[in-house]
């Protein structure tokens, strides 16, 4: 068991150094929302016949500021797993796979490493609150921290369902794009949800990312759609689902 132990904080511990050495995709990775935020935002507050808490520019993009921190969890949750892909492909991951832990302990190391990173790539977000005119003390921040972890861990969980099987980089990248956008848009992260058609708020309530959205929100401005309960009771049934998935599928590669 200390072995296992030790091998799920080494994989942590080695996809934590990665990300913090390399710049290029933590400002990559988070000039991606601020340009959603402040010029999509900025331009869609313009041009809606909806009011929203605050003054017209200012309520809409204090609106879509913790879906924009949901957007950046997304994407750094599911692309850290492409880090399996690349040790498939220059050896790396045989390597592990030969190590004295057990698969899942693999697999775990990788969710909390990936689940880390996210969190760490949307507390950089936080930092932007100013300009669209949120407040955020420090006990708020002590609440989103541990939220935002969690949300990343469901979702970094679904990016190595996904990378179990991939064989290249390019063809992962193809499959979540296509996954991720669609959850993206349909989190309600950009609009409101409760006047949508019938067939639109189907898509948005089976989307998981949806209540992740919701949860970030409520900490955040204090505005959400679901009760705080259904919110982490789908985020977390979601992420026990994927965690068992990403660990029997993972247990059941080659390398």
């Amino acid at each position: 068991m200390s072995n296992n132990l030790m091998g799920i904080y080494t994989i942590w511990l080695r996809d934590l150094r990665r990300f913090l050495r390399d710049k290029s995709r933590i400002v990559g990775a988070t000039v991606q929302p601020v340009l959603f935020l402040l010029f999509l935002g900025t331009g869609l507050s313009k041009g809606l016949t909806i009011s929203f808490p605050g003054d017209d520019q200012a309520g809409y993009l204090t609106f879509i500021y913790p879906g924009i921190i949901g957007m950046s969890i997304l994407f750094t949750s599911v692309f850290s797993a492409i880090s399996i892909v690349w040790d498939r492909e220059v050896g790396f991951l045989k390597e592990v796979m030969v190590a004295p832990i057990a698969r899942w302990a693999v697999a775990i190391g990788k969710a909390l490493g990936g689940s880390t990173v996210a969190m760490f790539q949307g507390a950089v977000m936080l930092i932007f609150a100013p300009l669209v005119g949120v407040k955020i003390g420090l006990g708020t921040i002590l609440i989103l921290i541990p939220l935002m972890l969690f949300v990343g861990l469901s979702l970094t969980s679904m990016g190595i369902v996904a990378a179990a099987y991939m064989n290249s980089m390019q063809g992962f990248t193809v499959i979540m794009n296509f996954i991720m956008l669609p959850m993206f848009f349909l989190s309600g992260a950009m609009f409101p949800i409760s006047k949508l058609p019938l067939w639109l708020g189907v898509l948005v309530r089976i989307n998981p990312l949806t209540y992740g959205v919701d949860l970030l929100r409520s900490a955040t401005i204090t505005m959400n759609h679901f009760s705080v309960a259904v919110d982490i009771g789908v985020v977390g049934t979601f992420g026990l689902i994927m965690t068992a998935l990403a660990v029997i599928m993972f247990s059941r590669q080659e390398g």
